[in-house]
C-alpha cells in the first residue's frame, strides 16, 4: 500500500504540476515592509526511529557489506531505454546485484541441502550411526570437550536470541508503525488542505497591502508640508536661523542700550544735583562749627587742644567737585534713540515668519500634482488586481485539489485492507519468532538441565534423569531445527532479496536524490521530451524543468510560480510592469513646481544696524565714570568724623561749647543719610549702567560687520541655492512615494515567485509516501525482519552440530567403555575414583560390556 501511495503522490507530482517551494531570493530588497503571514502545517519534516534507530543502522552496514556499489545511475537508464527496446543488458545488472546473488544462492544452497542433511542424519541416526548408538566412548579430553561444546552452545544461542529479539521487534515495529499510517496520512491531507486554503487567502492578502502601501502615500501626500516642506526647511535653516538670531541678539542689545544710557543720564542729573546739595550742607556745618569754636573756652586749656583739633580737620569737610564735572550722554542717547526709530525686532520676526511658512506655501502651491498623483496610485490597485486575478496558480490548484480528494479516498478506502494484510503479516512474522523461540528455549534448556543435572561421579550409563533430559532436549532442538530452517530460509531469502534491492534501489537514492536525477535524464521516460516534466506540464519538453530542482524547491519552501517556471507562460514582471508605473508616478511628481520667496532683512534693517554701530557707544571714555564711582562724595567719611566730633565734644567740660559740637556731630550723621547714601546708591546705578554699555560697545563695530557679512551670505545661499535645495528635496520626496511602489511590486513579484503557494507540504506528503510509508513503516523493519531471522536460522547449523555432540555427554547411555586390564590403569587415575579411560591405541578393541565404574 505505501508503494501504492508513493507511486500516487509521485505521479501527482509530475502530472498534477504541484511540487515545491524554493528558498526566498538572496537579491531581494533588504528591507521589506511586509511579510505573508506564515502557515502551521501538522506533519514533521523529518521522522526519527527513535532507540530502535541502531538496529536499522546494523542492517544498513550489512547491506552497504554485501551491496558495496554506489547506485547505478547509468545502468539503471540504459535499463530503462532498453527496456523499450526488449534488449536489456543483463551482465552489469549481475554486476550490480552480485553481492545480493552470492547471499541468495548461499541461502538457496541452505534450503536445498538443510533438508538433505537432516534426512540423511536422520536416517544414521536410525541406523546407530553419526552418534545414534547410546554408546560413549570414553576419552581423556572429554570433560574439556563437553565445556567447549557447552560454552559454544550457549554463545551460539545467545546469538541466536539477539537475532529473534530483532524478528521480535521489527514485527511489533511494522505493526505500530502501519497504526499510525491513518494518523499520518490524515495529517499530511490535512496540511494539503491548509495549503491550498491558505494560497488564495497569500493573495488576497498581498492585494491588502497595496492598501497599505498606498495609504502610506496617501499620508506623504497629504503631509506633504511637512514632509517636502520640512525637508526644504531643514536644508534652510542652517544657513538662514544663525544670522536672524544674530540679529535678534542685536535688536536685544539696542534695547538694552537705550535702558542703560537713559538710566545713565538720569544718574548723571541726580548726582550733579545730589553733589551740590552736599556741598552746600557740609558748608552750613562748617559755618557752624567755626562759630561754636569761637567760644572762649576754647582760649583755655586743656579745652583749648581739643578745639585746635576740631578746627583742623574741617578742612575734610568737603564735597567730591569731579562728580558735578561727569560728561553727559545725551548725544548717545538720541542716536540709539533714532535707531530705535525703526523696529528691528519686527523685521528679524518677518524673518522667521517666512522660514516658518515654507511648509504651508509648499502644500498650497502643490494641491494639482499631488491629486493627480493620487489618480495614478489609485490607477495602480486596478492593475494589481487584474495581474493577480491571472495568476495560473488558482488553475493548478483546482486540478491539484481534485487529485488530492481522490487520493485520500483511495487511501481511506485500502487502509482498512492494508490495516488487515498487516495483521496477517504481524502473524505470520509472531509464529516465525515463536518457532525460533522454541528452539533455542529447547537449546536453553537441554543447557540448564544438562549442567544442573551432571553428576561427575555418574557413569554414561548411570546419568540422572535431569542430566539425561537435557540431551534430550538438545537433541529435540537439533530435531526442529533440521525440520523449519530450510522454511525459514526461504522466507528470509524472499524478503532479503525484496527489501535489500528496495532499499538500495529506491530509499538510498531517494534520499540522496540520485533517483530524480535518472527520472530527468533527457528523453528517458518519453522519447520525445527533452525533460519530461517541462513536457507533461507545459507542452514545451526543452525547458529545463526537473523532477531534482522541484523536489529541491518544494523542500525549500519555495513558491509554486518559481519552482514550476510559470513565467514561461505568465510572466508577472511584463504584467506588473514595475518601470511602466514608475514612471507615471515620477511624470507627475515632475511637473511638482515650489516658489519661494524668504525675506531677511532688507535694506531698513542694515541701516539700522550700520546706524547703531556709529552711535558712539563704542568710543565713549567709561574710565573716567568708572573712576569717580569708585571714590567717596565726600573728602572724608562724614559717620567716622561725627563719632569722632561727639567724643571730642564728650572730653569737653559741660557747657554751651560741648553742645554745640554735639548738635554738629548729629548734624554730620544727618547729611551723611540724607546726602551721602542717596549718592552712593546713585553711583552704583552709573557703575551698572556703565558696565552694559562697556559691554555692549566693545567691539561693536566688528560685530556689526560680522553680522551684516553673515546676512549677506545667507542672502546669497538663497538666491542662488534655493531652486536646487527644492529640486533635490522635490526628488527626494518623489523618491520616497516611488519606493513604497517599487518594493511593493518588487515584494509581490517576489512573493509570488517565492512564496505564494509555497507547496512545502506536498514534498512532505512525497516524504512520506516513500521515505515513511515505504522506507520507514515496512522497508527498514522488513529488513531488520530477514536480518535477526536470517541470522538466528544460520547459526541454528552450528547450534545443531554443538547440540548433537554435546548430547552425548548428557544423555544415558546404554553401554560404555571398558578396560580390560586394570593394571594398566595410571595410578593418579584409580585416586580419582578409578575413572578407568580406555587407551584405544593401546588396546585396539572396543568392548561394551561394563567390567568397573567408570566417572565422568
Amino acid at each position: 500500500m505505501a508503494l501504492v501511495l508513493g507511486s500516487l503522490l509521485l505521479l501527482g507530482l509530475c502530472g498534477n504540476s504541484f511540487s515545491g517551494g524554493q528558498p526566498s531570493s538572496t537579491d531581494a530588497p533588504k528591507a521589506w515592509n511586509y511579510e505573508l503571514p506564515a502557515t502551521n502545517y501538522e506533519t514533521q519534516d523529518s521522522h526519527t526511529a527513535g532507540p530502535i534507530g541502531i538496529l536499522f543502522e546494523l542492517v544498513h552496514i550489512f547491506l552497504y557489506v554485501v551491496q558495496p556499489r554506489d547506485f547505478p545511475e547509468d545502468t539503471l537508464r540504459k535499463v530503462i531505454q532498453k527496456a523499450r527496446e526488449s534488449n536489456i543488458d543483463y551482465d552489469k545488472i549481475v554486476y550490480y546485484e552480485a553481492g545480493i546473488i552470492l547471499c541468495s544462492v548461499l541461502g538457496l544452497l541452505f534450503i536445498i541441502l538443510m533438508p538433505l542433511v537432516g534426512y540423511f542424519f536422520c536416517m544414521c541416526r536410525c541406523c546407530n550411526k553419526c552418534g545414534g548408538e547410546m554408546h560413549q566412548r570414553q576419552k581423556e579430553n572429554g570433560p574439556f570437550l563437553r565445556k567447549c561444546f557447552a560454552i559454544s552452545l550457549l554463545v551460539i544461542c545467545i546469538i541466536i536470541s539477539i537475532g529473534i529479539f530483532c524478528g521480535f521487534v521489527a514485527n511489533h515495529q511494522v505493526r505500530t508503525r502501519i497504526k499510525r499510517s491513518r494518523k499520518l496520512a490524515d495529517s499530511n491531507f490535512k496540511d494539503l488542505r491548509t495549503f491550498l486554503n491558505e494560497t488564495p487567502e497569500q493573495i488576497k492578502y498581498i492585494l491588502a497591502q497595496y492598501n497599505t502601501t498606498k495609504d502610506k502615500a496617501f499620508s506623504d501626500l497629504n503631509s506633504i508640508n511637512s514632509v517636502l516642506g520640512g525637508g526644504i526647511l531643514d536644508r534652510l535653516r542652517p544657513n538662514i536661523i544663525p544670522v536672524l538670531d544674530e540679529i535678534k541678539s542685536m535688536a536685544t542689545a539696542i534695547k538694552e542700550t537705550k535702558e542703560a544710557l537713559e538710566n545713565m543720564n538720569s544718574t548723571l542729573k541726580s548726582l550733579h544735583q545730589q553733589s551740590t546739595q552736599l556741598s552746600s550742607s557740609l558748608t552750613s556745618v562748617k559755618t557752624s562749627l567755626r562759630a561754636s569754636l569761637n567760644d572762649p573756652l576754647c582760649s583755655v586749656r586743656p579745652s583749648s587742644e581739643t578745639c585746635n583739633s576740631i578746627r583742623l580737620s574741617l578742612s575734610q569737610l568737603n564735597s567730591n567737585p569731579e562728580l558735578r564735572q561727569l560728561p553727559p550722554v545725551d548725544a548717545e542717547l538720541d542716536k540709539v534713540n533714532n535707531v530705535l526709530r525703526t523696529d528691528l525686532d519686527g523685521l528679524v520676526q518677518q524673518g522667521y515668519q517666512s522660514l516658518n511658512d515654507v511648509p504651508d506655501r509648499v502644500q498650497s502651491q502643490t494641491k494639482t500634482v499631488v491629486a493627480g498623483i493620487k489618480r495614478v496610485l489609485n490607477s495602480i490597485g486596478s492593475d494589481i488586481n487584474n495581474v493577480t486575478q491571472r495568476l495560473p496558480i488558482q488553475d493548478i490548484l483546482s486540478e491539484f485539489s481534485v487529485y488530492v480528494n481522490n487520493t485520500e479516498s483511495c487511501i481511506h478506502r485500502n487502509l482498512p485492507t492494508l490495516e488487515e494484510y498487516d495483521s496477517y503479516w504481524w502473524l505470520g512474522g509472531l509464529v516465525i519468532c515463536s518457532l525460533l523461540t522454541l528452539i533455542v528455549i529447547f537449546y536453553y534448556l537441554g543447557l540448564l538441565c544438562g549442567v544442573c543435572g551432571y553428576d561427575r561421579h555418574a557413569t554414561p550409563t548411570t546419568r540422572g534423569c535431569v542430566s539425561n533430559m537435557g540431551g534430550v532436549f538438545l537433541m529435540v532442538g537439533v530435531g526442529l531445527s533440521f525440520l523449519f530452517c530450510w522454511i525459514l530460509m526461504i522466507i528470509v531469502v524472499l524478503t532479503f532479496v525484496f527489501g535489500a534491492n528496495v532499499e538500495k534501489l529506491i530509499c538510498e537514492p531517494y534520499t540522496s536524490k540520485e533517483l530524480f536525477r535518472v527520472l530527468d535524464t533527457p528523453y528517458l521516460l518519453n522519447e520525445d521530451w527533452e525533460y519530461y516534466l517541462s513536457g507533461k506540464l507545459f507542452n514545451e519538453s526543452k525547458m529545463k524543468l526537473t523532477f531534482e530542482q522541484v523536489y529541491s524547491d518544494c523542500k525549500k519552501n519555495r513558491g509554486t510560480y518559481g519552482t514550476l517556471h510559470l513565467q514561461n507562460s505568465f510572466n508577472i514582471s511584463e504584467c506588473l510592469n514595475i518601470n511602466e508605473h514608475t514612471t507615471s508616478i515620477s511624470s507627475e511628481l515632475e511637473s511638482l513646481k515650489v516658489n519661494l520667496n524668504i525675506f531677511l532683512l532688507g535694506a531698513a534693517g542694515r541701516k539700522n544696524l550700520q546706524d547703531f554701530a556709529a552711535c558712539g557707544i563704542d568710543r565713549m571714555n567709561y574710565d573716567t565714570y568708572l573712576a569717580q564711582t569708585g571714590k567717596s562724595p565726600a573728602g572724608v567719611n562724614l559717620l567716622s568724623f561725627a563719632y569722632d566730633l561727639e567724643a571730642k565734644a564728650n572730653s569737653l567740660p559741660p557747657g554751651n561749647l560741648r553742645n554745640s559740637l554735639k548738635r554738629d556731630a548729629q548734624t554730620i550723621k544727618t547729611i551723611h543719610q540724607q546726602r551721602v547714601l542717596p549718592i552712593e546708591q546713585s553711583l552704583s546705578t552709573l557703575y551698572q549702567s556703565v558696565k552694559i554699555l562697556q559691554r555692549t560697545g566693545n567691539g561693536l563695530l566688528e560685530r556689526v560687520n560680522r553680522i551684516l557679512a553673515s546676512l549677506d551670505f545667507a542672502q546669497n545661499f538663497i538666491t542662488n541655492n534655493i531652486s536646487s535645495v527644492i529640486i533635490e528635496e522635490t526628488k527626494k520626496y518623489g523618491k520616497t512615494i516611488i519606493g513604497y511602489f517599487e518594493h511593493y511590486l518588487q515584494w509581490i513579484e517576489f512573493s509570488i515567485s517565492e512564496k505564494v503557494a509555497s507547496c512545502k507540504p506536498v514534498a512532505t506528503a512525497l516524504d512520506t509516501a516513500v521515505d515513511v510509508f515505504l522506507c520507514s513503516y515496512i522497508i527498514d523493519p522488513l529488513n531488520l525482519f530477514w536480518f535477526g531471522i536470517g541470522k538466528a536460522t544460520v547459526f541454528l547449523l552450528p547450534a545443531l552440530i554443538f547440540a548433537v555432540k554435546l548430547a552425548k555427554y548428557y544423555r544415558r547411555m546404554d553401554s560404555e567403555d571398558v578396560y580390560d586390564d586394570v593394571e594398566t590403569i595410571p595410578m593418579k587415575n584409580m585416586e580419582n575414583g578409578n575413572n578407568g579411560y580406555h587407551k584405544d591405541h593401546l588396546y585396539g578393541i572396543h568392548n561394551p560390556v561394563m567390567t568397573s565404574p567408570s566417572q565422568h
